[in-house]
């Protein structure tokens, strides 16, 4: 039994080193290299643009930043040829923004970050839930700590006609991804986790045309993207059509118009790598900021959730590796339907950034902007951990059932025979 006990505690303690190297291995990119030599901005632009070419089947436009400049960029398509000022659908990536336009009301003294919603509600109000509602607050739809459980996810409309109101959709969405009922609501109690949703922004939609007396889409336009000179970005489909849209594709080459949406903050940006480079170029320490003013940016910053230990989530923007100076390298990521992906990251300690609007592939934006990360920082950027995950997952396996087989071969190999009585 003593043999048995110790052999199983050694067991125990081999598969839970091997864990460990994995972890550390998938969380410290071991066996990864980057793409170019650290410092090297045209090596990378030259090496982003190889994998676009080899990778993409629509088009692609990326913009790099040092110290809150531009210093390179490169479009690609194989279609219709796109340039900086060229309009991309962003999808999630507006949710950033539309942050900035929340923390522009609450610079002007109409909303109280830790309010409960529903005193700035009056066209919706929370369904029945088991859990308090008032404790729901902007500052948890901002950093997605409401416990919502839409897990929304919206796949848009064919045409115009075809949109709910935003009542109609927070109520029961008509486009809701596959497998999400569609209905905004607490389902958790609110503080308690983070889980991210896309319903949280709709409300915050809501919230800002109920607080501005103006559409959404005006507000926007008026408080956050002419004051930032971003002339060609807009959450209004239609002045965006007038503008001229990029090609959509699908990841097969074939092109197919822009969907429409009801939740626009959640899904429904349209802009260009310029106007979204004029955005983190202001985010860069020492700045001036024609929008926010210092108290507001700190809010924005500051950590608000956290998953497994490790802070996650600012108010509107996702943390996605350390950038070795005490901060965070942070920004956003969309995907919309059928192969529209985009990406933006700013190191505000340095004014680094980098900016990737693409369609006709699900992933190559995210791709190229972890690729960055890794290449200024030598961290592993979160997505490109959680993309990497199922392959370490499998690694981890596969060690474990090499360990329990070696540990019975040696059991049986060291077994003494038992003797005749």
């Amino acid at each position: 039994m003593k043999r048995f006990a110790i052999t199983s505690l050694t067991i125990l303690i081999v598969c839970a080193a091997w864990a460990g190297i994995v972890y550390a291995a998938l969380d410290r990119g071991w066996g990864l290299r980057p793409i170019a030599e650290q410092g090297d901005t045209q090596a990378f632009l030259a090496e982003a643009e190889k994998t676009a070419a080899t990778k993409s089947a629509g088009n692609l436009a990326l913009v790099l930043i040092e110290d809150g400049e531009r210093v390179g960029d490169f479009q690609f398509s194989k279609g219709n040829p796109v340039d900086g000022d060229a309009l991309f659908q962003a999808a999630s990536l507006g949710k950033w923004l539309t942050a900035w336009g929340v923390m522009v009301l609450v610079e002007d003294g109409s909303i109280d970050l830790d309010a409960p919603v529903s005193r700035y509600l009056t066209r919706w109000q929370w369904p029945a839930s088991e859990f308090d509602t008032s404790e729901v607050t902007v500052r948890r739809l901002l950093s997605h700590t409401a416990g919502l459980s839409d897990g929304l996810g919206y796949d848009g409309f064919a045409t115009a006609a075809e949109r709910q109101t935003l009542e109609q959709s927070l109520t029961r969405a008509a486009d809701a991804s596959p497998g999400k009922d569609g209905r905004v609501a607490v389902g958790s109690r609110p503080g308690s986790g983070w889980e991210y949703s896309g319903g949280g922004y709709t409300v915050l939609q809501l919230v800002i045309e109920e607080i501005s007396g103006q559409s959404f889409e005006d507000f926007m336009r008026d408080r956050v993207f002419h004051p930032l000179g971003m002339r060609r970005t807009t959450f209004d489909h239609k002045q965006a059509l007038e503008l001229g849209v990029a090609q959509n594709f699908r990841s097969d080459g074939g092109s197919e118009p822009f969907r429409w949406y009801t939740a626009l903050a959640a899904t429904s940006l349209f802009t260009t790598a310029n106007d979204l480079a004029r955005f983190l170029e202001v985010q860069a320490a020492g700045r001036a900021n024609p929008v926010l003013g210092v108290d507001a940016m700190k809010e924005i910053v500051t950590p608000h959730a956290s998953q497994m230990g490790a802070e996650i989530w600012r108010l509107g923007a996702m943390l996605y590796a350390p950038n070795n100076a005490g901060g965070n390298v942070f920004g956003h990521d969309g995907s919309n339907g059928p192969a529209i992906n985009t990406a933006a990251r700013i190191d505000p300690s340095t004014g680094d950034g980098i900016v990737v609007l693409s369609t006709g592939h699900t992933t190559l934006a995210t791709e190229l902007a972890g690729e960055w990360v890794f290449w200024k920082t030598g961290n592993v950027d979160n997505l490109s951990f959680l993309t990497r995950l199922p392959i370490a997952l499998t690694i981890l396996a596969l060690g474990w059932c090499l360990i329990f087989a070696i540990s019975i071969l040696w059991a049986a190999r060291t077994k003494r025979p038992q003797s005749d009585a």
